[in-house]
Protein backbone atom coordinates (compact mmCIF):
# COMPACT_ATOMS: atom_id res chain seq x y z
CA UNK A 1 0.00 0.00 0.00
CA UNK A 2 1.15 3.68 -0.43
CA UNK A 3 1.09 4.39 3.23
CA UNK A 4 3.30 1.61 4.00
CA UNK A 5 5.56 2.45 0.72
CA UNK A 6 6.15 6.04 1.88
CA UNK A 7 7.40 4.92 5.81
CA UNK A 8 9.77 2.01 4.62
CA UNK A 9 11.29 4.72 2.21
CA UNK A 10 11.15 7.40 5.09
CA UNK A 11 12.98 4.75 7.17
CA UNK A 12 15.44 3.96 4.54
CA UNK A 13 15.81 7.46 4.24
CA UNK A 14 16.85 7.66 7.82
CA UNK A 15 18.90 4.73 7.94
CA UNK A 16 21.20 6.16 5.06
CA UNK A 17 21.32 9.67 6.64
CA UNK A 18 22.56 8.20 10.24
CA UNK A 19 25.08 5.81 7.90
CA UNK A 20 26.60 8.50 6.91
CA UNK A 21 26.75 10.77 9.92
CA UNK A 22 28.63 7.59 11.38
CA UNK A 23 30.92 6.87 8.67
CA UNK A 24 33.82 8.70 10.08
CA UNK A 25 33.07 6.58 12.98
CA UNK A 26 33.00 3.22 11.13
CA UNK A 27 36.79 4.86 9.88
CA UNK A 28 38.20 5.02 12.90
CA UNK A 29 37.50 1.48 14.04
CA UNK A 30 40.53 -0.20 11.92
CA UNK A 31 42.79 2.91 13.65
CA UNK A 32 46.27 1.80 15.93
CA UNK A 33 44.86 3.79 18.90
CA UNK A 34 42.27 1.35 21.28
CA UNK A 35 40.72 4.04 22.79
CA UNK A 36 39.84 6.06 19.59
CA UNK A 37 38.56 2.73 18.14
CA UNK A 38 36.60 2.20 21.53
CA UNK A 39 35.31 6.11 21.37
CA UNK A 40 33.96 5.19 17.86
CA UNK A 41 32.34 2.04 18.57
CA UNK A 42 29.88 4.23 21.88
CA UNK A 43 29.42 6.72 19.68
CA UNK A 44 27.91 4.91 16.65
CA UNK A 45 26.05 3.45 19.54
CA UNK A 46 24.89 6.46 20.85
CA UNK A 47 23.67 7.53 17.16
CA UNK A 48 22.21 4.47 16.34
CA UNK A 49 20.76 2.03 18.97
CA UNK A 50 20.98 4.97 21.48
CA UNK A 51 18.01 7.00 19.67
CA UNK A 52 14.20 6.34 18.97
CA UNK A 53 14.24 4.77 15.19
CA UNK A 54 11.88 2.74 13.80
CA UNK A 55 12.42 -1.04 13.53
CA UNK A 56 12.88 -0.49 9.62
CA UNK A 57 15.42 1.99 9.96
CA UNK A 58 17.57 0.10 12.43
CA UNK A 59 17.48 -3.03 9.69
CA UNK A 60 18.89 -0.81 7.39
CA UNK A 61 21.77 0.96 9.75
CA UNK A 62 21.95 -2.73 10.92
CA UNK A 63 22.40 -4.30 7.30
CA UNK A 64 25.29 -1.39 6.88
CA UNK A 65 27.19 -2.19 10.47
CA UNK A 66 27.12 -5.89 10.30
CA UNK A 67 30.64 -6.33 8.70
CA UNK A 68 32.55 -3.49 10.80
CA UNK A 69 31.18 -5.00 13.86
CA UNK A 70 31.74 -9.02 13.14
CA UNK A 71 35.48 -7.31 12.86
CA UNK A 72 35.12 -5.76 16.09
CA UNK A 73 34.59 -9.19 17.65
CA UNK A 74 38.53 -9.90 17.31
CA UNK A 75 39.59 -6.24 18.33
CA UNK A 76 42.65 -7.10 21.01
CA UNK A 77 41.18 -4.48 23.41
CA UNK A 78 38.12 -6.50 25.33
CA UNK A 79 36.20 -3.30 25.77
CA UNK A 80 35.92 -3.10 22.11
CA UNK A 81 35.17 -6.67 21.65
CA UNK A 82 32.47 -6.30 24.85
CA UNK A 83 30.93 -3.40 23.38
CA UNK A 84 30.83 -4.93 19.85
CA UNK A 85 29.17 -8.11 21.29
CA UNK A 86 26.41 -6.17 23.16
CA UNK A 87 25.30 -4.08 20.04
CA UNK A 88 25.10 -7.17 17.93
CA UNK A 89 22.49 -8.51 20.59
CA UNK A 90 21.01 -5.34 20.75
CA UNK A 91 20.10 -4.97 17.06
CA UNK A 92 19.27 -8.91 16.57
CA UNK A 93 16.76 -8.59 19.63
CA UNK A 94 15.28 -4.87 17.74
CA UNK A 95 15.44 -5.84 13.88
CA UNK A 96 12.12 -6.79 12.12
CA UNK A 97 14.52 -9.41 9.83
CA UNK A 98 17.27 -10.82 12.21
CA UNK A 99 17.48 -13.97 9.91
CA UNK A 100 18.93 -11.18 7.25
CA UNK A 101 22.50 -11.54 9.64
CA UNK A 102 22.98 -15.13 9.57
CA UNK A 103 25.06 -15.46 6.45
CA UNK A 104 28.05 -13.36 8.47
CA UNK A 105 27.15 -14.11 12.22
CA UNK A 106 27.43 -17.69 12.13
CA UNK A 107 30.70 -17.87 10.19
CA UNK A 108 32.02 -14.99 12.63
CA UNK A 109 30.60 -17.22 16.00
CA UNK A 110 31.78 -20.10 14.73
CA UNK A 111 35.63 -18.29 14.42
CA UNK A 112 35.44 -17.13 17.82
CA UNK A 113 33.79 -20.05 19.37
CA UNK A 114 33.77 -23.17 17.16
CA UNK A 115 37.76 -23.54 16.69
CA UNK A 116 40.02 -26.81 18.61
CA UNK A 117 41.47 -23.85 20.81
CA UNK A 118 40.04 -20.96 22.80
CA UNK A 119 40.45 -17.86 20.92
CA UNK A 120 38.12 -15.29 23.03
CA UNK A 121 40.39 -15.33 26.32
CA UNK A 122 37.23 -13.25 27.97
CA UNK A 123 35.18 -16.06 30.03
CA UNK A 124 32.26 -13.69 29.93
CA UNK A 125 32.67 -12.60 26.79
CA UNK A 126 32.25 -16.57 25.60
CA UNK A 127 29.38 -16.51 27.63
CA UNK A 128 27.78 -13.14 25.98
CA UNK A 129 28.57 -14.81 22.34
CA UNK A 130 26.76 -17.65 23.49
CA UNK A 131 23.96 -15.45 24.50
CA UNK A 132 24.07 -13.89 20.72
CA UNK A 133 23.64 -17.24 19.38
CA UNK A 134 21.03 -18.18 21.50
CA UNK A 135 19.51 -15.16 20.77
CA UNK A 136 20.00 -15.87 17.05
CA UNK A 137 18.28 -19.14 17.77
CA UNK A 138 15.17 -18.07 19.53
CA UNK A 139 14.34 -15.14 16.93
CA UNK A 140 15.19 -17.27 13.50
CA UNK A 141 14.09 -20.70 14.42
CA UNK A 142 13.84 -22.81 11.76
CA UNK A 143 16.10 -20.03 9.10
CA UNK A 144 18.87 -21.74 10.83
CA UNK A 145 18.58 -24.96 9.56
CA UNK A 146 21.25 -24.41 6.93
CA UNK A 147 23.67 -23.60 9.35
CA UNK A 148 23.49 -26.85 11.28
CA UNK A 149 26.98 -27.53 10.90
CA UNK A 150 28.00 -24.74 12.25
CA UNK A 151 25.89 -24.10 15.08
CA UNK A 152 26.83 -27.91 16.44
CA UNK A 153 30.58 -27.58 15.88
CA UNK A 154 30.39 -24.63 18.30
CA UNK A 155 27.79 -26.35 20.96
CA UNK A 156 30.63 -29.16 20.62
CA UNK A 157 33.38 -26.84 21.77
CA UNK A 158 31.39 -24.78 24.17
CA UNK A 159 29.92 -27.99 25.93
CA UNK A 160 33.16 -28.25 27.57
CA UNK A 161 34.63 -24.90 28.17
CA UNK A 162 36.08 -24.30 31.27
CA UNK A 163 33.73 -21.82 32.04
CA UNK A 164 30.37 -22.73 34.41
CA UNK A 165 28.52 -19.94 32.93
CA UNK A 166 29.11 -20.98 29.50
CA UNK A 167 28.31 -24.78 29.79
CA UNK A 168 25.35 -24.23 30.91
CA UNK A 169 24.24 -21.60 28.02
CA UNK A 170 25.76 -24.13 25.66
CA UNK A 171 23.63 -26.93 27.23
CA UNK A 172 20.34 -24.23 27.12
CA UNK A 173 21.23 -23.35 23.23
CA UNK A 174 21.68 -26.86 22.27
CA UNK A 175 17.70 -27.68 23.41
CA UNK A 176 16.54 -24.86 21.68
CA UNK A 177 18.40 -25.47 18.72
CA UNK A 178 17.20 -29.00 18.53
CA UNK A 179 13.40 -28.40 18.99
CA UNK A 180 13.86 -24.99 16.09
CA UNK A 181 15.52 -27.44 13.40
CA UNK A 182 14.42 -31.46 14.68
CA UNK A 183 14.15 -32.16 10.96
CA UNK A 184 17.97 -31.28 10.32
CA UNK A 185 19.47 -31.47 13.71
CA UNK A 186 19.11 -35.57 13.83
CA UNK A 187 21.93 -36.08 11.14
CA UNK A 188 24.55 -33.38 13.64
CA UNK A 189 23.32 -34.44 17.34
CA UNK A 190 25.31 -37.61 17.67
CA UNK A 191 28.38 -35.58 17.92
CA UNK A 192 27.17 -33.59 20.72
CA UNK A 193 27.06 -36.84 23.13
CA UNK A 194 30.43 -36.87 23.66
CA UNK A 195 31.00 -33.67 24.99
CA UNK A 196 27.75 -33.84 26.96
CA UNK A 197 28.73 -36.82 28.70
CA UNK A 198 32.58 -35.39 29.63
CA UNK A 199 30.39 -32.83 31.41
CA UNK A 200 27.98 -34.84 33.32
CA UNK A 201 29.73 -35.03 36.57
CA UNK A 202 30.70 -31.30 36.76
CA UNK A 203 31.15 -30.07 40.31
CA UNK A 204 28.35 -27.92 39.96
CA UNK A 205 25.39 -29.48 40.32
CA UNK A 206 23.03 -26.59 38.20
CA UNK A 207 25.37 -27.53 34.91
CA UNK A 208 24.75 -31.48 35.65
CA UNK A 209 21.16 -30.49 35.38
CA UNK A 210 21.77 -28.49 32.40
CA UNK A 211 23.49 -31.20 30.58
CA UNK A 212 21.26 -33.60 31.54
CA UNK A 213 18.00 -31.57 30.06
CA UNK A 214 20.40 -31.05 27.49
CA UNK A 215 21.23 -35.19 26.74
CA UNK A 216 17.01 -35.45 26.78
CA UNK A 217 17.06 -33.53 23.98
CA UNK A 218 19.80 -34.23 21.95
CA UNK A 219 18.49 -38.09 22.22
CA UNK A 220 14.92 -36.71 21.45
CA UNK A 221 15.81 -35.17 18.02
CA UNK A 222 18.50 -37.24 17.33
CA UNK A 223 19.11 -40.23 16.95
CA UNK A 224 18.23 -42.95 19.81
CA UNK A 225 20.92 -45.22 19.15
CA UNK A 226 23.17 -43.07 21.58
CA UNK A 227 21.38 -43.91 24.31
CA UNK A 228 23.93 -47.08 24.80
CA UNK A 229 26.24 -44.25 25.20
CA UNK A 230 23.96 -41.89 28.08
CA UNK A 231 22.08 -44.89 30.72
CA UNK A 232 25.72 -45.68 32.50
CA UNK A 233 26.41 -41.97 33.01
CA UNK A 234 22.32 -41.48 33.57
CA UNK A 235 22.29 -44.78 36.38
CA UNK A 236 25.26 -42.96 37.93
CA UNK A 237 23.27 -39.53 38.72
CA UNK A 238 20.19 -41.44 39.95
CA UNK A 239 22.79 -41.62 42.73
CA UNK A 240 23.67 -37.27 42.92
CA UNK A 241 23.76 -35.95 46.10
CA UNK A 242 21.85 -33.45 44.50
CA UNK A 243 17.79 -34.05 44.60
CA UNK A 244 17.77 -31.75 41.10
CA UNK A 245 20.31 -33.51 39.56
CA UNK A 246 17.83 -36.73 40.51
CA UNK A 247 14.81 -35.03 39.42
CA UNK A 248 15.99 -34.04 36.19
CA UNK A 249 17.15 -37.84 35.30
CA UNK A 250 13.71 -38.76 36.07
CA UNK A 251 12.34 -36.53 34.06
CA UNK A 252 14.56 -37.27 30.90
CA UNK A 253 14.13 -40.90 31.11
CA UNK A 254 10.12 -40.33 31.75
CA UNK A 255 9.60 -38.10 28.59
CA UNK A 256 12.16 -40.39 26.59
CA UNK A 257 9.03 -43.60 27.67
CA UNK A 258 6.46 -41.05 26.56
CA UNK A 259 7.83 -39.42 23.36
CA UNK A 260 10.65 -41.19 22.12
CA UNK A 261 10.04 -42.50 18.46
CA UNK A 262 11.15 -46.13 19.22
CA UNK A 263 10.58 -45.82 22.29
CA UNK A 264 9.04 -49.87 22.46
CA UNK A 265 12.28 -50.35 21.69
CA UNK A 266 14.40 -49.16 24.46
CA UNK A 267 11.93 -50.02 27.13
CA UNK A 268 13.89 -52.43 28.68
CA UNK A 269 17.07 -50.44 29.14
CA UNK A 270 14.87 -47.00 30.15
CA UNK A 271 12.12 -48.71 32.42
CA UNK A 272 15.00 -49.83 35.48
CA UNK A 273 16.39 -46.05 35.30
CA UNK A 274 12.47 -44.66 36.00
CA UNK A 275 11.49 -47.83 38.69
CA UNK A 276 15.05 -46.68 40.34
CA UNK A 277 13.48 -43.50 41.16
CA UNK A 278 10.58 -45.15 43.06
CA UNK A 279 13.00 -45.59 45.96
CA UNK A 280 14.13 -41.72 46.03
CA UNK A 281 14.43 -40.73 49.44
CA UNK A 282 12.69 -37.47 48.63
CA UNK A 283 8.92 -37.73 48.08
CA UNK A 284 8.49 -35.72 45.25
CA UNK A 285 10.95 -37.74 42.91
CA UNK A 286 9.01 -40.63 44.05
CA UNK A 287 5.39 -39.32 42.80
CA UNK A 288 7.26 -37.94 39.96
CA UNK A 289 8.54 -41.46 38.93
CA UNK A 290 5.31 -42.53 39.59
CA UNK A 291 3.31 -40.36 37.84
CA UNK A 292 5.54 -40.84 34.58
CA UNK A 293 5.03 -44.36 34.86
CA UNK A 294 1.36 -44.23 34.93
CA UNK A 295 1.23 -42.17 31.94
CA UNK A 296 3.88 -44.81 29.96
CA UNK A 297 1.63 -47.66 31.26
CA UNK A 298 -1.53 -45.62 29.56
CA UNK A 299 -0.06 -44.43 26.54
CA UNK A 300 0.91 -48.14 26.05
CA UNK A 301 -2.09 -49.75 26.39
CA UNK A 302 -4.02 -47.09 24.20
CA UNK A 303 -1.39 -47.75 21.44
CA UNK A 304 -1.82 -51.61 21.91
CA UNK A 305 -5.07 -51.27 22.15
CA UNK A 306 -6.57 -53.79 19.44
CA UNK A 307 -4.01 -56.32 20.56
CA UNK A 308 -5.16 -56.43 24.26
CA UNK A 309 -8.67 -55.49 23.65
CA UNK A 310 -9.69 -59.38 24.68
CA UNK A 311 -7.34 -59.15 28.09
CA UNK A 312 -8.87 -55.76 28.74
CA UNK A 313 -12.55 -57.18 28.09
CA UNK A 314 -12.53 -59.96 29.97
CA UNK A 315 -9.53 -60.15 32.57
CA UNK A 316 -11.91 -61.03 35.74
CA UNK A 317 -8.85 -60.72 38.28
CA UNK A 318 -5.14 -59.27 37.61
CA UNK A 319 -2.40 -61.35 36.75
CA UNK A 320 -0.35 -63.00 39.13
CA UNK A 321 2.99 -61.13 40.34
CA UNK A 322 0.24 -57.88 40.18
CA UNK A 323 1.60 -55.84 42.84
CA UNK A 324 -1.13 -54.34 45.55
CA UNK A 325 -3.42 -52.04 45.20
CA UNK A 326 -3.04 -52.93 40.98
CA UNK A 327 -5.34 -49.77 39.99
CA UNK A 328 -2.77 -47.30 40.61
CA UNK A 329 0.11 -49.05 38.65
CA UNK A 330 -0.98 -49.55 35.14
CA UNK A 331 2.02 -51.06 33.83
CA UNK A 332 3.94 -50.93 31.05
Amino acid sequence: TEPATAMASAEELVAAGLSHAVARQLNCLTEDNKNTRKRALDAIRKETLGRDLSSGALQGLFDHLLKPLLRCLSDPMEKCRETSIQMLGDFIRRVPRPEDSLPYLVPALTQRLGGPEIVEPAEELRLALLGVLGLAVELCGGRLAAYVEDVVKILQRTLVDPFPDAKKESCRCTVSFARAVPEHFHMQAESLVKPLMQTISHQHSRVRVAVIEATGAVIQFGNAKSLDDVLSHFAQRLFDNSPQVRQAVTTVVGSWLLNLRDRYSYFHKLIPLLLSSFSDEILDIRLLAADYWKKAGCQWQQENEDDLKDKLDFLTSPPSLYPAGGKAFPSV
